[in-house]
This record gives structure tokens, C-alpha cells and sequence, in this order.
């Protein structure tokens, strides 16, 4: 009966708690494949939160060094990526507060990675709308980097790394229902601030 609980189990835990149970018992080359699975999502995700590359990128290995240093007390009690975000959004938000009078801007050529660039072909009209269209992801932007650090860390996790509610609730350290009522206000102030473009 013990190994029909055990082949049960070990089906329940998602791939990433497995590698992070055998970085736990010494694997590096299990770490060095959560590293590269999981760093650019978390580099994005910082970036929208900071707005400077070099930051994200600073945070991002603060964030994979703190993953690593806490790996010999690491207990699979949520998913993987909830506890990673979780450490980001911490350092996002230590960051913002720490440096709330500084901001960078964004260059209307800086492309988030993987985005495919605009295709040129009528060049008149492609070019005006190529303008608008980054006009308005500039617009978006803004409108989400204005919103209060917990609502722009919800709204991040929430719309671009998709995650539910419930992480969403682990990551920033709060409840469900407080989860909802960020991303309510948020949202609110999002579609107040942008209701020219629809």
C-alpha cells in the first residue's frame, strides 16, 4: 500500500517542485535547469515592475540566489512558481519603495523579448500605424506603472505571467479575496486612465 501512496504522490508534485527536491539533496544540474527554465519570466516580470532593465536583471539574480540559499529548508507546500514570485515581487517591491524618486523611461523602440516586430510594407500607412501602435503600449505602460506597487504586482502576475488568484494570494502574502480587491481597483483606475483608446 506504501508505494501506491508514493507513485500517487510523486504524480501530484509538478515537474519544478521535483528539481527543486533534488537541488535540495545536492543536484546542481537540476538548479542550473530551474535557472534557465524560469529566469527570463522572472526577468520580465521584474522590468514591468521596475521599469530598468539592469535592475530586473540585478534582482532576477537576487531572487535566484536567495531560491538557492534557501534550498536545504525548501518545503513543496505550493507550486514552485508561486514561491518564486514571491521572492521577486518582495524584491520588486523592497526596490520601489527604496527608490521611489527614481524613474527610468522607456524608449518607444525597446520591445518586450519575444514580441514580433511590426511588418513594414505600405511604408505611409504602416508607419503611422506602427506610431499609434506604440503610442498606445506606451500609454499601457504607464498607466500600469502609475498604479500603487501591490495593485502593479497583482495586475503583472495576474495578466502577464498568468497566474490564479490563489498564487497571486501567496506571492504578495495576503488573502483571496484581498487578491480580488487589488486587481478590482486596479483595473478601475487602469480602464479610467485608458478609456480614450477603446
Amino acid at each position: 500500500m506504501k508505494w501506491v501512496y508514493q507513485i500517487v504522490t510523486a504524480a501530484a508534485v509538478e515537474p519544478d517542485t521535483e528539481l527543486m527536491l533534488r537541488v535540495k539533496e545536492g543536484d546542481a544540474a537540476s538548479f542550473a535547469l530551474l535557472l534557465d527554465r524560469h529566469r527570463w519570466p522572472v526577468i520580465h516580470f521584474l522590468y514591468r515592475m521596475t521599469q530598468n532593465q539592469a535592475v530586473a536583471e540585478e534582482l532576477a539574480q537576487e531572487v535566484f540566489l536567495r531560491v538557492y540559499r534557501s534550498r536545504t529548508v525548501y518545503e513543496p507546500s505550493a507550486q514552485f512558481t508561486t514561491w518564486l514570485f514571491r521572492i521577486a515581487t518582495n524584491l520588486a517591491l523592497n526596490w520601489l519603495r527604496d527608490n521611489t524618486r527614481r524613474k527610468v523611461e522607456e524608449s518607444l523602440d525597446e520591445r518586450r523579448d519575444g514580441e514580433a516586430p511590426v511588418q513594414v510594407t505600405d511604408a505611409a500607412s504602416n508607419i503611422e500605424e506602427q506610431m499609434l501602435y506604440q503610442d498606445r503600449l506606451r500609454e499601457i505602460r504607464q498607466a500600469v506603472e502609475s498604479l500603487p506597487p501591490n495593485q502593479r504586482a497583482a495586475v503583472l502576475m495576474h495578466k502577464y505571467e498568468e497566474l490564479d488568484y490563489a498564487q497571486i494570494a501567496r506571492a504578495l502574502d495576503c488573502s483571496v479575496p484581498a487578491v480580488k480587491s487589488l486587481l478590482f481597483r486596479a483595473y478601475e483606475k487602469l480602464r479610467v486612465r485608458l478609456a480614450h483608446l477603446n
